[in-house]
C-alpha cells in the first residue's frame, strides 16, 4: 500500500466569496462530506442508516433484559447468555459477510445482513420460551455481525485518505443515533404496555426501519476498482490469505484490539440498564440516565472522528483506551444515594467508550489490501466480538458475589488488552487503499 503525504489540516473549504457567512461556515464544517462523490454520499447515508438500525436492534435486548428475565424466570447468568450468544454468532456472521463482500460486492452483502437482523429481531418477539429466544437471538446475530464490517469497507473505499478517519467516524456515530431511538421507544413502550408484553413489542419495532434501508440500498453502488479482479492473480475473499506473509501479525493483533474494546463496551451495554434499575430507578429514570450517556456517546464518536485524522489512528485509540479504563473503574464506585453524580458521570463514560471506536473503520480498512479488505476487517472485528462476548456472561456470573456494579469493573480488563495490542500495530493515517 502506498501512503499519501497530505497535510493534517483542511486548507480548502470550497466556499465562494459571495456565499452568506452562515453558508460558508456550513460548507467549511464538513470537508470530508464534500470530498465524497455523489455515489460516495449515497454509500455514506446507506451505511449510516444501516449501522444506526444495527444499534437499535441490538439495544432492544439489554433494555428489555429485566422484563425478559422476569417473564422466563432467568437468573443473571442465563440473562447474560442471551447477549453472549448474540455476539458469538455475530462473529461468525461478520466473518462470513466479509468474505461474501469480497466475492459478490459490498452492497449486495450489505442487503443480506440488514434483511437477516430485521427478520430475526421480529422473531425474538414471538419466542414462547427462553430456548427459542436464544435460538432467534443467535440467528439475529448473523446479520448484526456483518453490517458494520461491510458498510465500513464500502464507505472507506469511497473516502479519500485525507478525510477517511472523519468519514468513517461519522458512520460510527450512527450507533448513538440508533441507541437513542431504542431508548426513546423503550421509555414509551414500557410506560404504556405491561412489561410482560412490552419487551415483545420492542422487538417487533426492530423490523420497520430496516425495510427503509433495504430500499435505500437500491441507490448505492460499490466503489470503482473494488470487487473481483481475477487478472490480478491474488486470492479474493479468502480466510487463509489474511494469515499469510506479513498479514499474520496484523490479523492476530487487530483481533486482540477488537477483543479488548468490544469486551469492555458490550459489558457496559448489556448490564448498565440492569445496574441502574437495581439502584432503584424507574423506567423513566433509567431512560434519563441513558440519554446523558448517549449524548456523551454521540459527542465522543464525532470528536474521535476528527482526532483520528489529526492525531493518527493508534494514538487516538490508545488515548481513549486509557480514559475508558479509568471511567469503568470509577463509575460503579459512586454510592447509590449519589444519583446526581452518576448522572453526570454518564457523559464521560459514554464519550470515552464510544470515541475509541471512531478510528476502527479507517484503521482496519487501511491494514489490508483491496482483495481481502472486507475479509480482514470482518474477521478481526468480529473475532474480537466473539471473544469479547464472553465478558457479559462473566459479569452475570460474578454479579452473584460482587453485585452487578462491582462486576462491571471487569470491563477495564478489555481496555488494558486493547492498549497493549496497539503497541504492535502500525500507524496507517494517510494510506491510499485503492490502487
Amino acid at each position: 500500500m502506498s501512503t499519501s503525504s497530505s497535510s493534517d489540516e483542511d486548507v480548502t473549504t470550497d466556499a465562494h466569496p459571495a456565499d452568506p457567512p452562515r453558508r460558508r461556515g456550513a460548507r467549511a464544517a464538513f470537508p470530508w462530506f464534500r470530498a465524497l462523490s455523489p455515489d460516495g454520499r449515497r454509500a455514506f447515508f446507506g451505511a449510516f442508516g444501516g449501522y444506526g438500525l444495527d444499534a437499535y436492534d441490538f439495544y432492544v435486548l439489554p433494555l428489555g433484559m429485566a422484563s425478559i428475565g422476569a417473564t422466563f424466570g432467568l437468573d443473571h447468568g442465563r440473562s447474560g447468555l442471551l447477549a453472549t450468544v448474540t455476539l458469538l454468532v455475530s462473529a461468525v456472521g461478520g466473518a462470513l459477510a466479509g468474505v461474501l463482500a469480497d466475492r459478490i460486492g459490498r452492497v449486495r452483502a450489505l442487503v443480506w445482513t440488514v434483511a437477516l437482523y430485521a427478520l430475526f429481531t421480529v422473531a425474538c418477539g414471538l419466542a414462547p420460551d427462553f430456548e427459542t429466544l436464544l435460538a432467534f437471538r443467535a440467528l439475529q446475530g448473523l446479520g448484526f455481525g456483518g453490517e458494520w464490517a461491510v458498510g465500513a469497507v464500502l464507505v472507506a473505499e469511497y473516502a479519500s485518505a485525507r478525510h477517511r478517519g472523519r468519514t468513517l467516524g461519522w458512520v460510527q456515530s450512527a450507533w448513538a443515533v440508533g441507541w437513542a431511538l431504542a431508548v426513546a421507544l423503550y421509555t414509551l413502550v414500557f410506560s404504556l404496555v405491561d412489561e410482560r408484553l412490552a419487551w415483545r413489542v420492542l422487538f417487533f419495532t426492530g423490523a420497520l426501519p430496516a425495510l427503509l434501508v433495504l430500499y435505500l440500498r437500491r441507490s448505492v453502488t460499490d466503489a470503482p476498482g473494488t470487487g473481483r479482479q481475477p487478472g490480478r492473480g491474488r486470492p479474493t475473499g479468502s480466510f487463509t490469505a489474511i494469515f499469510r506473509g506479513g498479514l499474520t501479525r496484523t490479523t492476530v493483533l487487530a483481533g486482540l484490539l477488537s477483543t479488548g474494546v468490544q469486551g469492555g463496551y458490550y459489558t457496559l451495554a448489556t448490564w448498565l440498564p440492569t445496574y441502574l434499575g437495581e439502584r432503584g430507578l424507574s423506567v423513566g429514570g433509567v431512560g434519563g440516565f441513558l440519554v446523558v450517556q448517549i449524548v456523551g456517546a454521540f459527542t465522543g464518536y464525532v470528536t474521535g472522528a476528527h482526532l483520528t485524522d489529526r492525531l493518527g489512528r493508534r494514538r487516538t485509540i490508545q488515548t481513549f483506551a486509557v480514559l475508558s479504563f479509568l471511567c469503568v473503574l470509577l463509575y460503579p464506585q459512586v454510592p447509590a444515594s449519589w444519583n446526581g453524580v452518576s448522572l453526570l458521570l454518564g457523559f464521560p463514560l459514554g464519550f470515552c467508550m464510544s470515541a475509541i471506536f471512531s478510528g476502527f473503520g479507517s484503521f482496519l480498512a487501511e491494514l489490508y489490501p483491496t482483495e481481502v479488505r472486507a475479509t480482514g476487517q470482518g474477521l478481526t472485528y468480529n473475532a474480537g466480538r466473539a471473544v469479547g462476548a464472553v465478558f457479559p456472561t462473566l459479569v452475570g456470573l460474578l454479579a452473584g458475589n460482587w453485585g452487578v456494579g462491582g462486576a462491571l469493573a471487569f470491563a477495564a480488563v478489555g481496555y488494558a488488552l486493547a492498549y497493549l495490542a496497539l503497541l504492535g500495530l502500525p500507524e496507517t493515517r494517510g494510506t491510499e487503499i485503492l490502487r
